[in-house]
């Protein structure tokens, strides 16, 4: 596993909830990131964000490791899984 995907929790913190969307916001158009889940709490005069991430990459592979999945969206822009068996 690369060292970037190792670590998925990421802390943010702003006065306004305004700045923590534009940190976030940011964050993710730099880093071309997904986050996963975020907790946002007032802390005194900050509002602070702990963000999970997505991983980086996932691949499904067999057993064996030889034959991979691939995922193919349709033309209704749904996602399907299909084994390259």
């Amino acid at each position: 596993m690369s060292d970037e995907n190792k670590q998925n929790l990421q802390y943010f913190e702003a006065s306004s909830m305004q700045k923590i969307y534009e940190l976030l916001q940011n964050w993710q158009v730099e880093n071309s990131k997904r986050f996963l889940s975020l907790s946002i709490q007032k802390d005194c005069d900050k509002f602070c964000c702990i963000a999970l991430t997505n991983p980086t990459e996932v691949v499904i592979t067999s057993s064996d490791g030889r034959y991979h999945a691939a995922v193919l969206a349709d033309h209704g822009g749904d996602a399907f899984l299909k084994a390259g068996f």
